[in-house]
């Protein structure tokens, strides 16, 4: 691949756990607030797990009822959070054939599609709602946001577990650079907080079980993590072809530098040091950066014992000991498909503001994570350029440069 041009980023959206957009995303993590709580309703009685990351904001009550009541959650998710990085940006005047829309997601439209099965198990077949095909489409968000904002360059599609958004992303910077689009909103979306979707989960033993202190539960790096907390989100972000950018006066957050994706072709769930090293070091010369330019990093960390140790020692390999490590999954849980856009970007808003967010419940690092992790408060400083991993189940390896 040629680094033909840079892709700028000029327009960000959110909804997390820490609030209903992005303002309150980084708000709530340079505060160190936590978005997992206790599920105390009646459904997750019988569960195994307790503890996840809901929104903080049901999106439906966000949305026109006409509206919402033809959108699975996921969908409500991409639409906003589009809008808002849409508006963000300034409402690009972009051609239509020249906008593309590209959007990951791991589970699709799956609270629909067991929602309604519980419809049709209940009530027979002629009780099944007339728009629940497009609300489980896995291509649904996409679809939603290119008739939203007029997009005719392509609505696509990643599923690739939870590194969905962040390929999401890599694919956005390939159609800019290919010369194809000028614009992409980009990104990634999950909304699969169900019985069923925790209950299998935790049958694979990747959940956490604990739920004394459910904003403690979640601890990348820590020599008491015991599994992720799933969690649910959207994040969503417009690249731009800087000249595109350029000439309406845009400067935007920074750039999209270089990314790379690759698969293990190993395990379906474990991770991989060496995928994740290929991953690394392909991003980096994708860029054309060297270790040695990379202050930031942003750790896939999902809070897994084998997990984290594999991403430590693959950052070790490739980075250094010298760059700032965060994993902000310690406050919103793991998003899943949103994960990897979400990571991208805060280590973005790290550059640009200076300010780097400490990861939550590290209170006894692991000292086999030989690593410059951030702990306690914020890192303050001066960075160029910051390195975003994102891995998924299935073996899937995505690395993201960024930089100011």
């Amino acid at each position: 691949m040629t680094r033909d041009g840079r892709v700028l980023v000029t327009g960000i959206g959110a909804m997390t756990p820490l609030g209903d957009d992005a303002a309150a995303l980084w708000a709530g993590l340079l505060d160190g607030r936590s978005g997992v709580r206790s599920l105390t309703e009646e459904w997750a009685e019988d569960l195994p797990v307790h503890v996840a990351a809901a929104l903080s904001t049901d999106p439906a009550s966000l949305l026109p009822r006409t509206e919402a009541r033809k959108l699975d959650r996921g969908e409500q998710m991409a639409l906003l959070t589009a809008r808002e990085a849409w508006r963000d940006a300034g409402a690009p005047q972009v051609e239509p054939e020249r906008l593309a829309v590209v959007l990951g997601t791991g589970t699709g439209g799956v609270l629909t599609t067991l929602g309604q099965d519980d419809v049709f198990e209940r009530a027979g077949a002629r009780r099944l709602s007339p728009f629940a095909v497009p609300m489980l489409m896995p291509n649904g968000p996409a679809a939603w946001v290119s008739m939203d904002l007029g997009a005719k360059g392509g609505a696509r599609t990643v599923v690739s577990a939870c590194a969905s958004g962040a390929e999401a992303l890599a694919l956005g910077q390939d159609l800019i650079r290919s010369g194809r689009v000028d614009v992409v909103v980009a990104g990634g979306v999950e909304a699969c907080l169900h019985p069923f979707t925790l209950a299998a989960f935790a049958q694979m033993k990747a959940l956490s079980t604990r739920s004394e202190d459910p904003e403690a539960v979640s601890r990348p790096f820590d020599v008491g993590r015991s599994g992720f907390v799933m969690g649910e989100g959207a994040g969503m972000m417009v690249l731009e072809r800087e000249e595109f950018a350029r000439a309406r006066s845009v400067r935007g957050y920074g750039a999209l530098a270089g990314g790379s994706v690759g698969s293990s072709a190993d395990h379906i769930t474990a991770s991989d040091t060496e995928g994740q090293v290929r991953a690394i070091e392909l991003a980096l010369r994708d860029a054309g950066l060297a270790p040695a330019d990379i202050g930031v990093v942003h750790a896939h960390a999902t809070s897994t014992d084998s997990g984290d140790l594999a991403e430590a020692e693959a950052v070790a390999r490739t980075i250094g000991d010298h760059a700032a490590v965060t994993a902000t999954k310690s406050m919103t849980g793991h998003m899943l498909g949103a994960s990897g856009t979400v990571g991208a970007m805060v280590a973005l808003l790290a550059l640009r503001h200076g300010t780097l967010p400490a990861v939550r419940n590290l209170d006894e690092p692991d000292p086999r994570v030989e690593l410059d992790l951030v702990r306690g408060e914020p890192r303050t400083g001066r960075w160029t350029a910051a390195l975003a991993n994102s891995f998924g189940f299935g073996g899937h390896n995505v690395s993201l440069v960024l930089t100011g």
